[in-house]
């Protein structure tokens, strides 16, 4: 009796050595995996009107990623005070550029970001075009994002698994402009007086901060 007992202790105690150890295998196959994430902002068409794409190459802990939004409109309470006491709409034909990142966690990484942004300037009444823009300008940012990475059906072995929602935090700060001396003087008809169109940031309310949810799909790549 003893002998099967003891036995039985050894089993047992495999058990969940084994177990153990596939747990830790698992808990570290983020580590090691290859996938492509393309996901989509919400952020540009409720606020902006406008589209943003963003697709990751995810090799291991390191994260690549390029990103690009197109047609972003923005007049009324989405500009400064100053552009709507001047009656201005802005428009973003394009806000592109690239990331490298680390992934502190399978759920959250940290990114390097050069992004390149053109902003437009035109009465908001008036239709934008080359003959009615008032000035236009590029700027570079450089910052950090922080961002989420969840996949709520991630043990479905369906078409659900690769489902995402990627939360973002990033500080994208201005660190030049094609915009001579960051300021530009013009008459504007709606006051009838000297106004002033500045270097604006690529955030929300013109400012270096940049909150978004994006959702997409994650593909994953097969391992050799």
């Amino acid at each position: 009796m003893k002998m099967i007992k003891k036995q039985l202790s050894i089993k047992a105690m495999l058990i969940i050595v084994i177990s153990s150890i596939a747990l830790q295998s698992n808990a570290q196959d983020w580590k090691s995996e290859k996938k492509v994430n393309v996901v989509f902002g919400l952020t540009q068409p409720i606020f902006a009107k406008g589209f943003n794409i963003e697709g990751n190459y995810i090799h291991k802990r390191l994260i690549f990623d390029y990103s690009h939004g197109v047609s972003l409109d923005l007049s009324g309470t989405t500009v400064t005070p100053d552009l709507r006491e001047q009656g201005l709409a802005v428009h973003m034909p394009y806000t592109t550029g690239f990331g490298i990142g680390y992934r502190l966690k399978e759920w959250v990484n940290v990114r390097i970001e050069p992004k390149w942004h053109r902003f437009e300037f035109y009465y908001d009444d008036e239709t934008q075009n080359s003959s009615n823009q008032i000035t236009a300008y590029n700027t570079m940012t450089i910052g950090i994002g922080v961002y989420g990475h969840y996949q709520p059906f991630k043990n479905k072995t369906s078409f659900l698994k690769g489902i995402m929602i990627s939360p973002s935090i990033r500080f994208w700060p201005t660190i030049s402009s094609t915009l001579e001396g960051n300021s530009y003087n013009y008459l504007n008809k709606n006051t009838g007086k000297s106004e002033e169109i500045k270097t604006l940031d690529a955030g929300p309310g013109f400012k270096p901060f940049i909150y978004n949810i994006s959702v997409g799909y994650s593909f994953g790549l097969k391992k050799k």
